[in-house]
């Protein structure tokens, strides 16, 4: 079968390499480079530990606090609150105990199998070397401070993750930079990272062009539909292209193309930032993640990359520079040492459900179409088993994964 595959994000280009393993021919139709959006700024986590929704039980309390700090995760633009309304009080449904567990389950069987999954892509595109499996560190200022997060972490236990308790020494010989900041760590040994989450996805794109792969230059419009089948895909420049299947995996650009095949999601922006400093004056071994400050740290072969914030504010306003300020403001707290004369600054869009979940379907219109969109945060995490799930439903195999939780009608609109 001719695939048409939108979008070169990390669950584009792995779900056309999955497709290709069963030897379908796949064009990619995307106007940008491939990891040029939102995989270019991942924070570069790839953690089967990844598994707790945005949205925990209370935390809505704090919400009021983190809006009117300036160095807070939480940013919401004053023009945009009246259309993100909806989306924040869907959202809110699904902080109670009872949903967070049902969701980390859900999403603790799409991410366990992330490293079986790239595994064999980047195996084939000789790029093993950017991916490491050297575990996390979440920490904490100290043990009691930990309990405050006590429900998460059982919860990840409970659904079979190993997150063991390090403190003292045994902390700072994981991670000397950590010494005199934080007194508490919980290890997971089975998460890992990436050292250029751009390179990454490139690799696998260039071995899928190399596989044959076509990429047209163009955004995907439409559809023409005949006997509940897309037969063409219509673009905003050239002629349409004739598929034998489409998959829609355009990230946070993917919620009108879904609702042209019969599929109407809550698909919002969660706009992320990040700041990358090539000379830190820090040194890390491993990706961490500063819990109360909210902020995920990662040594990358590109310098120091921090990332945790949150901005609604839709897909077309301009970046606001005072996020990645603040990134840089919570930086210098976590790690007294930190330098910051030179770096980079970064904003893209997550693509985000309310419940935290993506969206791993078929179209409702169209038997030969199937939707991947919807990461949110673990992007990077869940890409890779993505598209080898999407590559059983085309074939009509059965999944690996339970699906049913990600069905594009879990959400009631009208």
């Amino acid at each position: 079968m001719h695939i048409g595959v939108i979008g070169t994000g990390i669950v584009g280009v792995a779900t056309a390499a999955w497709l290709q393993r069963d030897g379908h021919s796949v064009s990619f139709i995307d106007p940008n480079d491939a990891g040029s959006q939102t995989s270019f700024g991942n924070a570069g986590s790839i953690s089967p530990s990844a598994v707790l929704p945005v949205g925990m039980p209370g935390m809505w309390k704090r919400v009021p606090k983190w809006l009117t700090d300036p160095e807070g995760p939480l940013v919401i633009r004053t023009h945009y609150l009246p259309r993100v309304l909806p989306w924040l009080m869907r959202f809110l449904r699904h902080m109670s105990e009872a949903e967070v567990t049902r969701i980390a389950g859900a999403m603790r069987g799409l991410l366990a199998p992330t490293f079986d999954c790239y595994t064999p892509l980047l195996q084939r595109a000789g790029a093993t070397g950017l991916m490491r499996r050297d575990g996390c560190l979440y920490v904490y200022s100290s043990r009691a401070a930990a309990e405050r997060w006590r429900f998460g972490t059982q919860l990840r236990r409970d659904l079979g993750v190993e997150m063991r308790p390090v403190e003292g020494e045994e902390l700072f010989e994981l991670e000397p930079a950590l010494r005199g900041r934080f007194g508490f760590g919980q290890f997971a040994p089975e998460n890992g990272s990436t050292i250029d989450p751009q390179a990454l996805v490139q690799a696998i794109y260039a071995q899928a062009i190399e596989d044959g792969a076509a990429h047209l230059r163009a955004r995907a419009t439409g559809f023409d539909l005949a006997d509940g089948q897309v037969r063409r895909i219509t673009l905003d420049q050239g002629d349409p292209l004739a598929v034998d299947g489409v998959v829609i995996a355009a990230g946070a650009w993917s919620g009108h193309l879904a609702c042209k095949l019969g599929a109407r999601v809550p698909l919002e922006s969660q706009r992320g930032y990040h700041v990358t400093i090539p000379d830190p004056g820090v040194t890390l071994n491993r990706n961490v993640m500063a819990v109360e400050q909210n902020i995920m740290v990662n040594p990358m072969r590109m310098g120091l990359r921090l990332a945790g914030t949150v901005e609604f504010a839709g897909l077309n306003a301009a970046p606001n520079p005072g996020r990645a300020e603040a990134l840089i403001a919570v930086g210098r707290k976590v790690f007294g040492a930190l330098k910051t004369e030179t770096y980079t600054t970064w904003m893209g869009h997550r693509p985000c459900m309310p419940d935290s979940m993506p969206v791993i379907d078929r179209a409702p219109r169209a038997e030969n179409a199937w939707f991947g969109f919807g990461h949110g945060h673990v992007g990077m995490c869940g890409g890779s088993t993505t598209g080898r799930e999407i590559a059983h439903m085309v074939a009509g195999r059965a999944a690996q994964v339970d699906l049913h939780p990600f069905r594009a009608d879990r959400f009631r609109l009208f």
